[in-house]
């Protein structure tokens, strides 16, 4: 994976997420998919997808004369990272003040709040497991 993959924008993920709904897309099958919300011209995608693979974010094949790009890096690896990067950025690494941030930002069911607890517990009992292993 791109080190650089947290610095995504927003537009970028756009583009990421056809890819990764469909397996491939060539430029004209992600304006098609994008236009609804964003109207993009087929130069603008061809550019953007140019610059993503300069980046190693995604690849292409020719076929019948058009690039089909699919992308190099899953979206739970762009997620992990661009989460990586916000909590180094604004929390100074802190993951506990992130998930505080984010339990006091918005209503949270309690459908939610066992899920979390949940996860916590799941998260604590791999963590226990591996430190036995060594």
């Amino acid at each position: 994976m791109s080190d650089d993959v947290h610095q995504l924008t927003e537009l970028q993920i756009a583009l990421l997420r056809v890819l990764w709904d469909r397996g491939q897309a060539t430029v004209a099958e992600i304006c098609e998919v994008l236009r609804p919300e964003r109207g993009l011209a087929l130069t603008t995608v061809a550019t953007l997808m140019s610059r993503l693979e300069k980046r190693g974010v995604v690849t292409h094949d020719v076929r019948a004369r058009q690039y089909v790009y699919r992308a190099l890096v899953t979206e739970p690896e762009v997620q992990r990272s661009m989460v990586q990067e916000l909590t180094a950025q604004l929390f100074d690494g802190d993951v506990t003040a992130l998930v505080s941030h984010l339990l006091t930002g918005r209503e949270i069911s309690p459908g939610d709040v066992d899920r979390l607890k949940s996860l916590l517990d799941a998260h604590a009992r791999k963590t226990t497991r591996g430190s036995h292993d060594h």
